[in-house]
């Protein structure tokens, strides 16, 4: 099975697959630079499925990845949740007092500002990844440099853990999705054939006053429990938004009477998937 990851080997996209699907032989992940790259690859049928980061506890939302759940034919098979635990990484033998810079992704960086302030020796420089800040490092020779990255990422590249869990906050989780290509089946294995009891909708309304409301009770009334709500902005339609919901439901004739109260209601709905919550 072949699947496409945004970021590099190593990196919490890869951990995140390897707990989802196992770490096996016959599993391929494919590093690819942009998202919509990742998931060009499933619509394709170059790769069997991506794993892409939806929400951060810490972070909020990735909202490009909405949109492009919305706008390309691909449906959330699984969630995960996995702990992010951030770790200063460098070459093998150097120490501490020998970190002049600490490379990784901006949002890495942010999550571990207690331990850049508690050394303001260190220069913080910004990278297009965590475990490409280790890659790099290890490529280049740089005994000065240490990346932020999960502990993967030494595994991946030959580095070495100098210090685990530097984060500020250790109740730090992403929650991931496992994408596929709309009209294929679901994986075959124990784990894809639990009964789902989330899901995931986008809808739109007529931009006037109660509408959102309206469609809100709808769901309320057909006994789903909202668990998330998103909006983004309508591409050429200034102030009018496209809303996400994250819904919890009994069984599936619960979840099929919520479909059909917004259908009734709303001038555009999509199911982004029905699956297993984490």
């Amino acid at each position: 099975m072949k699947v496409a990851i945004q970021g590099e080997l190593g990196s919490n996209s890869h951990m995140a697959t390897l707990a989802m699907l196992g770490e096996s032989k016959d599993l391929e992940i494919v590093a690819c630079t942009l998202s919509a790259q990742v998931l060009a690859k499933v619509v394709s049928g170059e790769v069997d499925g991506a794993v892409l980061p939806i929400e951060n506890s810490l972070h909020g939302s990735v909202a490009e990845h909405y949109d492009l759940l919305l706008e390309l034919p691909v449906q959330i098979e699984r969630e995960s949740l996995l702990r992010i635990r951030h770790n200063v990484i460098v070459m093998p033998g150097v120490k501490l007092d020998a970190v002049q810079r600490v490379m990784s992704h901006p949002v890495a960086l942010s999550q571990c500002r207690r331990f850049l302030a508690e050394h303001p020796e260190f220069e913080a420089v910004p990278f297009y990844d965590t475990a490409g800040s280790v890659k790099h490092l290890m490529a280049k020779g740089l005994r000065d440099v240490a990346g932020i990255a999960p502990e993967l990422a030494a595994v991946e590249y030959g580095g070495e853990v100098l210090l685990a869990g530097v984060e500020d906050h250790a109740e730090n989780y992403t929650r991931f999705h496992l994408v596929r290509r709309e009209g294929i089946g679901p994986l075959d294995d124990e784990l894809g054939s639990r009964t789902a009891d989330k899901m995931s909708l986008a809808f739109a309304v007529e931009h006037r006053p109660g509408t959102l409301v309206a469609a809100l009770e709808r769901l309320a009334r057909a006994g789903v429990n909202l668990t998330k709500i998103e909006s983004r902005p309508v591409p050429g339609s200034p102030w009018e938004y496209v809303f996400y919901v994250d819904v919890r439901f009994g069984d599936a004739a619960q979840a099929e009477a919520a479909l059909v109260a917004l259908r009734e209601h709303c001038r555009m709905l999509k199911v982004l998937g029905r699956y297993r919550a984490a």
